[in-house]
């Protein structure tokens, strides 16, 4: 079964999103990954994935690595995390951008020192505010990249290995790509 983990854009959300995060334009928009500067490895298309469900930690507490069972993480995995926030909060708002649950940076280094390929989330960032750039540019810099704003993880399984297939546009020039994402379970 496939399952399109990608977010569907409206007019709407457009609108909404460029009027709360001056980011939120062609780059930045919907579901995307921040290359910051790097090319995307076309052997990243296609990837084993697994998701932690995280949606009973509360978005102002940081996701951390006591959170979930990274011995199930693998060299060049796409590892997402299911914190169900754009469900509640709405793709688009104020609060999506400024006060979306973040993932430690504990967390953060334990993925990288295991040379994950992709992490997603189903929000704004594994960072909030000055933290997000660097840390995207820190797991850019180390051949990891992150996805933001997916959407349908709650239909994915948990803790259990599934391929997932990440298709980004071919800009250049750009700090963010928008993608399609689809996982096969």
């Amino acid at each position: 079964m496939l399952i399109d983990v990608t977010l569907k854009i409206t007019p709407k959300m457009v609108t909404d999103a460029q009027g709360n995060e001056k980011k939120a334009l062609v780059g930045h928009l919907g579901t995307h990954f921040d290359v910051m500067d790097k090319d995307f490895p076309l052997d990243y298309t296609k990837r084993i994935g697994i998701c932690y469900d995280v949606s009973d930690i509360p978005a102002d507490i940081e996701i951390s690595d006591q959170s979930v069972n990274l011995s199930l993480v693998k060299k060049e995995m796409f590892v997402c995390f299911y914190s169900g926030y754009m469900r509640k909060e709405g793709y688009g708002s104020k609060a999506y951008f400024v006060k979306h649950p973040q993932l430690s940076m504990n967390l953060i280094d334990q993925l990288l020192a295991k040379g994950v390929s992709l992490i997603g989330v189903d929000f704004a960032g594994v960072r909030r505010g000055n933290e997000h750039t660097p840390t995207d540019q820190r797991c850019a810099e180390k051949g990891t990249f992150i996805i933001e704003n997916m959407d349908h993880l709650a239909d994915l399984p948990k803790e259990k290995a599934f391929v997932i297939h990440t298709y980004p546009m071919n800009y250049e020039g750009m700090t963010g790509l928008p993608c399609r994402i689809v996982a096969e379970v």
